[in-house]
Protein backbone atom coordinates (compact mmCIF):
# COMPACT_ATOMS: atom_id res chain seq x y z
CA UNK A 1 0.00 0.00 0.00
CA UNK A 2 1.09 4.03 -0.99
CA UNK A 3 2.20 5.79 2.17
CA UNK A 4 -0.20 8.03 3.27
CA UNK A 5 1.44 10.96 3.47
CA UNK A 6 3.70 10.32 0.40
CA UNK A 7 0.06 10.70 -1.59
CA UNK A 8 -0.74 13.11 -0.14
CA UNK A 9 2.05 15.28 -1.13
CA UNK A 10 1.78 13.94 -4.39
CA UNK A 11 -1.81 14.80 -4.42
CA UNK A 12 -1.56 18.64 -3.21
CA UNK A 13 0.68 19.14 -6.71
CA UNK A 14 3.99 19.54 -8.28
CA UNK A 15 5.46 22.78 -6.86
CA UNK A 16 4.87 20.95 -3.12
CA UNK A 17 6.00 17.11 -4.01
CA UNK A 18 9.02 19.14 -6.25
CA UNK A 19 9.79 21.14 -2.59
CA UNK A 20 9.80 17.88 -0.64
CA UNK A 21 11.26 15.94 -2.62
CA UNK A 22 14.57 18.49 -2.88
CA UNK A 23 14.45 18.77 0.91
CA UNK A 24 14.44 14.54 1.48
CA UNK A 25 16.76 13.34 -1.48
CA UNK A 26 17.52 10.52 1.11
CA UNK A 27 13.46 9.56 1.33
CA UNK A 28 12.44 6.94 -1.52
CA UNK A 29 8.87 7.52 -1.81
CA UNK A 30 6.46 4.53 -1.69
CA UNK A 31 3.17 5.32 -3.74
CA UNK A 32 2.76 1.40 -4.65
CA UNK A 33 -0.92 0.28 -5.14
CA UNK A 34 -1.84 3.95 -5.14
CA UNK A 35 -5.00 5.54 -7.07
CA UNK A 36 -3.85 8.03 -9.36
CA UNK A 37 -6.48 7.25 -12.28
CA UNK A 38 -6.76 10.20 -14.46
CA UNK A 39 -4.32 12.29 -12.40
CA UNK A 40 -2.63 15.40 -13.60
CA UNK A 41 1.35 14.57 -13.05
CA UNK A 42 2.18 16.31 -15.58
CA UNK A 43 6.29 17.54 -14.97
CA UNK A 44 6.42 15.31 -12.16
CA UNK A 45 9.60 14.01 -10.87
CA UNK A 46 9.11 10.55 -10.03
CA UNK A 47 12.62 9.12 -9.98
CA UNK A 48 12.66 5.89 -8.60
CA UNK A 49 9.52 6.00 -6.92
CA UNK A 50 8.02 2.71 -5.92
CA UNK A 51 4.65 2.87 -8.35
CA UNK A 52 3.69 -0.88 -8.06
CA UNK A 53 0.33 -2.22 -8.82
CA UNK A 54 -0.43 1.82 -9.13
CA UNK A 55 -3.16 2.68 -11.28
CA UNK A 56 -1.86 5.45 -14.06
CA UNK A 57 -5.07 4.54 -16.27
CA UNK A 58 -5.90 7.91 -18.01
CA UNK A 59 -3.35 9.74 -16.09
CA UNK A 60 -1.57 12.93 -17.71
CA UNK A 61 2.18 12.65 -17.42
CA UNK A 62 3.70 14.47 -20.23
CA UNK A 63 7.50 15.19 -19.88
CA UNK A 64 7.15 13.36 -16.53
CA UNK A 65 10.30 11.59 -15.31
CA UNK A 66 9.86 8.31 -14.40
CA UNK A 67 13.51 6.88 -15.07
CA UNK A 68 14.71 3.66 -12.31
CA UNK A 69 10.85 4.11 -11.16
CA UNK A 70 9.47 0.54 -10.50
CA UNK A 71 5.59 0.13 -12.20
CA UNK A 72 5.84 -3.21 -12.48
CA UNK A 73 2.26 -4.65 -12.67
CA UNK A 74 0.82 -0.82 -13.02
CA UNK A 75 -1.77 0.13 -14.94
CA UNK A 76 -1.40 2.75 -17.68
CA UNK A 77 -4.22 2.33 -19.77
CA UNK A 78 -4.57 5.13 -22.22
CA UNK A 79 -1.96 7.26 -20.13
CA UNK A 80 -0.74 10.22 -21.64
CA UNK A 81 3.51 9.94 -21.81
CA UNK A 82 4.60 11.93 -24.18
CA UNK A 83 8.05 12.92 -23.78
CA UNK A 84 8.27 10.82 -20.51
CA UNK A 85 11.82 10.16 -19.09
CA UNK A 86 10.85 6.40 -18.52
CA UNK A 87 14.68 5.14 -18.86
CA UNK A 88 15.72 2.15 -17.25
CA UNK A 89 11.96 1.90 -15.44
CA UNK A 90 10.58 -1.48 -14.66
CA UNK A 91 7.08 -1.77 -16.76
CA UNK A 92 6.99 -5.97 -16.11
CA UNK A 93 3.77 -6.97 -16.76
CA UNK A 94 2.35 -3.29 -16.70
CA UNK A 95 -0.29 -2.41 -18.75
CA UNK A 96 -0.05 0.15 -21.04
CA UNK A 97 -2.48 -0.59 -23.65
CA UNK A 98 -3.78 2.53 -25.67
CA UNK A 99 -1.45 4.86 -24.10
CA UNK A 100 0.46 7.79 -25.62
CA UNK A 101 4.45 7.55 -25.73
CA UNK A 102 5.51 9.70 -28.52
CA UNK A 103 8.83 10.84 -28.33
CA UNK A 104 9.19 9.02 -24.86
CA UNK A 105 12.66 7.91 -23.61
CA UNK A 106 12.25 3.93 -22.70
CA UNK A 107 15.95 3.33 -23.39
CA UNK A 108 17.14 0.66 -21.04
CA UNK A 109 13.48 -0.27 -19.55
CA UNK A 110 12.07 -3.25 -18.25
CA UNK A 111 8.95 -4.36 -20.75
CA UNK A 112 8.91 -7.93 -20.03
CA UNK A 113 5.55 -9.32 -20.30
CA UNK A 114 4.05 -5.99 -20.59
CA UNK A 115 1.15 -4.91 -22.61
CA UNK A 116 1.45 -2.48 -25.23
CA UNK A 117 -0.96 -3.07 -27.51
CA UNK A 118 -1.90 -0.48 -29.52
CA UNK A 119 0.52 2.24 -28.25
CA UNK A 120 1.81 5.37 -29.95
CA UNK A 121 5.50 5.19 -29.71
CA UNK A 122 5.70 7.11 -32.60
CA UNK A 123 9.84 8.33 -32.38
CA UNK A 124 10.71 7.06 -28.76
CA UNK A 125 13.76 6.29 -27.90
CA UNK A 126 14.02 2.22 -26.86
CA UNK A 127 17.15 1.51 -27.32
CA UNK A 128 18.89 -1.60 -25.16
CA UNK A 129 15.14 -1.82 -24.07
CA UNK A 130 14.17 -5.56 -22.64
CA UNK A 131 10.89 -6.09 -24.67
CA UNK A 132 10.81 -10.19 -24.31
CA UNK A 133 7.24 -11.48 -24.77
CA UNK A 134 5.79 -7.67 -24.64
CA UNK A 135 2.31 -7.35 -26.82
CA UNK A 136 2.87 -4.80 -29.55
CA UNK A 137 0.46 -5.94 -31.56
CA UNK A 138 -0.90 -2.93 -33.46
CA UNK A 139 1.54 -0.55 -32.25
CA UNK A 140 2.78 2.67 -34.12
CA UNK A 141 6.16 2.12 -34.02
CA UNK A 142 6.97 4.80 -36.71
CA UNK A 143 10.77 6.24 -36.09
CA UNK A 144 11.19 4.81 -33.31
CA UNK A 145 14.99 3.84 -32.37
CA UNK A 146 15.11 0.01 -31.02
CA UNK A 147 18.60 -0.27 -31.66
CA UNK A 148 20.08 -3.51 -29.95
CA UNK A 149 16.71 -4.15 -27.79
CA UNK A 150 15.88 -7.93 -27.16
CA UNK A 151 12.51 -8.14 -29.08
CA UNK A 152 12.77 -11.93 -28.70
CA UNK A 153 8.67 -13.87 -28.62
CA UNK A 154 7.79 -10.29 -29.25
CA UNK A 155 4.28 -9.81 -31.23
CA UNK A 156 4.44 -7.45 -33.54
CA UNK A 157 1.71 -8.35 -35.47
CA UNK A 158 0.09 -5.32 -37.52
CA UNK A 159 2.59 -2.80 -36.16
CA UNK A 160 4.07 0.55 -37.84
CA UNK A 161 7.75 -0.16 -37.97
CA UNK A 162 8.02 2.38 -41.13
CA UNK A 163 11.19 3.84 -40.77
CA UNK A 164 12.14 2.38 -37.21
CA UNK A 165 15.98 1.69 -36.48
CA UNK A 166 16.04 -2.29 -35.53
CA UNK A 167 19.77 -2.10 -35.91
CA UNK A 168 21.06 -5.19 -33.95
CA UNK A 169 17.75 -5.72 -32.48
CA UNK A 170 16.67 -9.33 -31.18
CA UNK A 171 13.50 -10.39 -32.87
CA UNK A 172 13.72 -14.26 -32.92
CA UNK A 173 10.88 -16.08 -33.13
CA UNK A 174 8.69 -12.48 -32.72
CA UNK A 175 5.32 -12.52 -34.60
CA UNK A 176 5.42 -9.71 -37.16
CA UNK A 177 2.19 -10.75 -39.11
CA UNK A 178 1.32 -7.90 -41.49
CA UNK A 179 3.61 -5.52 -40.27
CA UNK A 180 4.49 -3.08 -42.05
CA UNK A 181 8.08 -2.32 -41.71
CA UNK A 182 8.53 -0.13 -44.76
CA UNK A 183 12.14 1.51 -44.94
CA UNK A 184 13.28 0.24 -41.49
CA UNK A 185 16.83 -0.29 -40.50
CA UNK A 186 17.47 -3.94 -40.08
CA UNK A 187 21.23 -4.34 -40.08
CA UNK A 188 22.77 -7.32 -37.97
CA UNK A 189 18.82 -7.42 -36.97
CA UNK A 190 18.43 -11.40 -35.65
CA UNK A 191 15.10 -12.84 -37.15
CA UNK A 192 15.34 -16.37 -36.69
CA UNK A 193 12.66 -18.10 -36.66
CA UNK A 194 10.56 -14.45 -36.91
CA UNK A 195 6.89 -14.70 -38.83
CA UNK A 196 7.04 -12.02 -41.19
CA UNK A 197 4.30 -13.93 -43.02
CA UNK A 198 2.50 -11.15 -45.16
CA UNK A 199 4.69 -8.09 -43.73
CA UNK A 200 5.16 -5.24 -46.14
CA UNK A 201 9.33 -3.98 -46.03
CA UNK A 202 9.07 -2.45 -49.26
CA UNK A 203 13.08 -0.51 -49.13
CA UNK A 204 13.94 -2.06 -45.74
CA UNK A 205 18.14 -2.64 -45.01
CA UNK A 206 18.54 -6.38 -44.32
CA UNK A 207 22.32 -5.89 -45.11
CA UNK A 208 24.09 -8.93 -42.56
CA UNK A 209 20.51 -9.76 -40.98
CA UNK A 210 19.66 -12.75 -39.89
CA UNK A 211 16.17 -14.34 -41.63
CA UNK A 212 17.04 -18.49 -40.80
CA UNK A 213 13.98 -20.55 -40.55
CA UNK A 214 11.61 -17.45 -40.83
CA UNK A 215 8.49 -17.09 -42.00
CA UNK A 216 8.39 -14.84 -45.10
CA UNK A 217 5.76 -16.52 -47.23
CA UNK A 218 3.63 -13.77 -48.77
CA UNK A 219 6.33 -11.02 -47.63
CA UNK A 220 6.65 -8.09 -49.96
CA UNK A 221 10.13 -7.72 -49.80
CA UNK A 222 10.67 -5.50 -53.00
CA UNK A 223 13.70 -3.31 -53.63
CA UNK A 224 15.22 -4.46 -49.97
CA UNK A 225 18.59 -4.83 -49.35
CA UNK A 226 19.53 -8.21 -48.73
CA UNK A 227 23.06 -8.58 -48.66
CA UNK A 228 25.11 -10.76 -47.51
CA UNK A 229 22.06 -11.94 -45.28
CA UNK A 230 21.19 -15.41 -43.71
CA UNK A 231 18.17 -16.49 -45.05
CA UNK A 232 19.24 -20.71 -44.70
CA UNK A 233 15.76 -22.45 -44.20
CA UNK A 234 13.67 -19.74 -44.89
CA UNK A 235 10.11 -20.27 -46.35
CA UNK A 236 9.73 -17.63 -49.49
CA UNK A 237 6.69 -19.40 -50.81
CA UNK A 238 4.92 -16.26 -53.15
CA UNK A 239 7.13 -13.92 -51.65
CA UNK A 240 7.96 -10.41 -53.84
CA UNK A 241 11.69 -9.94 -54.37
CA UNK A 242 11.50 -7.82 -57.05
CA UNK A 243 14.43 -5.37 -57.10
CA UNK A 244 15.92 -7.22 -53.84
CA UNK A 245 19.83 -6.96 -53.96
CA UNK A 246 20.27 -10.78 -53.04
CA UNK A 247 23.82 -10.49 -53.40
CA UNK A 248 26.14 -12.90 -51.29
CA UNK A 249 22.94 -13.53 -49.31
CA UNK A 250 22.79 -17.23 -48.05
CA UNK A 251 19.91 -18.91 -49.81
CA UNK A 252 20.56 -22.70 -48.79
CA UNK A 253 17.05 -24.54 -48.32
CA UNK A 254 15.16 -21.44 -48.95
CA UNK A 255 11.76 -22.24 -50.14
CA UNK A 256 11.44 -20.11 -53.48
CA UNK A 257 7.68 -21.85 -54.64
CA UNK A 258 6.15 -19.28 -56.50
CA UNK A 259 7.88 -15.92 -55.31
CA UNK A 260 8.93 -13.32 -57.82
CA UNK A 261 12.38 -12.91 -58.33
CA UNK A 262 14.47 -9.90 -58.33
CA UNK A 263 14.36 -9.39 -62.08
CA UNK A 264 10.50 -9.78 -62.03
CA UNK A 265 10.10 -13.53 -63.18
CA UNK A 266 8.32 -16.07 -61.26
CA UNK A 267 10.15 -18.67 -59.77
CA UNK A 268 8.61 -22.16 -60.31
Amino acid sequence: MANREHLALLKAGAVRWIEWRNKNPQIEPDLGAANLQGDNLRGANLQGVNLRRVNLSNALLVRANLSGADLSSANLYKAFLIEANLSAANFSVANLSGAILTQADLSHANLIGADLSQVDLRGAAIADANLIGTDLRGANLRDADLGAAKLMRTNLSFANLIEANLIAADLSEASLYEAEVLGAYLYKTDLYKANLNKAHLTGAYLLRANLSEADLSQTDLSWTNLRSANLAGANLRRANLRGADLRGANLSGVNLHEAIMPDGSKHD
